[in-house]
């Protein structure tokens, strides 16, 4: 038997409990309200719920009962127990926390613009700590697993897509409440990258040069950034060439690069984007 990390579990707890809050009031006081489709299992329990009446957490367990059973063998024990764990506080949530709060009758456009921040970051925020909310999570997992050659972002689209058109057709039969619907899901997208990678993102450059040392030494005076300088030998002269690698934030990119075309002239910059820097003088792995 694996020994309880009582801190682990506290502090797992209190992100449920927070990113739940966000994503129920995204899901209830704004995208149910908004009458637009949803993808996931959320996106389901919110048909059920205008066709049958469900709630829409419990509509949201019920239907995360087989698909977890069905789906353990591929997960894994630890993520499975996490994940039902986040997906019974999340549910709970939803049907007897968020309609505490005001439900938005605003614009559509805004609902949707809300929902998709909201969810994204309350996500965003159960995926860091290694756990899920269940549904359509567990079903793109398991297929990735029996499907290795075909990529996550795909199975995630198709069956995002597939949500929000029965969603379109079934419930609210309109055509401006399916395009709210791909707003939402690319939204969420993009704001759970950038919580999750986004805020440590910044720069890598590579600098291709015979002035390795002389670079480096400037770049460390100027911009206050070490780097490390790899051997490299030119495909077509043959000379050996130092290529100076040097991380660092936004701001600090346009000196890195002044300094290495100052010294040499006829250095090769490339510069590439960083999703996340982890490491002395950036954010600490934790």
């Amino acid at each position: 038997m694996k020994k309880v990390n009582w801190k682990e579990l506290g502090i797992d707890l209190l992100v449920d409990v927070g990113a739940s809050i966000i994503i129920a009031v995204g899901i209830y006081n704004f995208a149910m309200n908004a009458d637009f489709p949803v993808a996931g299992f959320s996106g389901i329990a919110i048909i059920m719920y205008h066709l049958l009446g469900i709630p829409v957490g419990v509509g949201t367990i019920l239907l995360n009962i087989p698909v977890a059973v069905f789906c353990y063998k591929f997960l894994g024990r630890d993520f499975f127990l996490r994940s039902v764990k986040t997906t019974v506080i999340s549910s709970a949530f939803i049907d007897y926390v968020a309609p505490l709060f005001p439900v938005y009758e605003g614009n559509r456009f805004l609902a949707a613009l809300c929902m998709g921040v909201l969810c994204g970051i309350g996500y965003a925020m159960i995926f860091m700590r290694s756990s899920s909310t269940g549904g359509q999570d567990f079903i793109s997992m398991s297929i990735k697993k029996v499907k290795p050659h075909i990529s996550l972002g795909m199975i995630t689209f198709v069956l995002d897509m597939l949500t929000i058109m029965a969603g379109s057709i079934l419930v609210f039969k309109d055509v401006d409440g399916f395009i709210y619907g791909i707003i939402v899901t690319y939204l969420m997208a993009i704001v759970m990258d950038k919580i999750m990678y986004g805020i440590d993102e910044g720069k890598m450059t590579l600098i291709v040069t015979e002035k390795g040392e002389e670079v480096a030494h400037h770049i460390d005076k100027y911009s206050g950034r070490g780097s490390t300088i790899l051997k490299g030998i030119g495909s077509y002269s043959r000379k050996e060439k130092a290529v100076v690698m040097c991380a660092c934030n936004n701001k600090q990119m346009y000196t890195i690069k002044k300094i290495a075309h100052q010294i040499d002239p006829k250095a090769f910059t490339i510069i590439m984007e960083s999703n996340e820097v982890l490491g002395e003088g950036f954010k600490e792995e934790v």
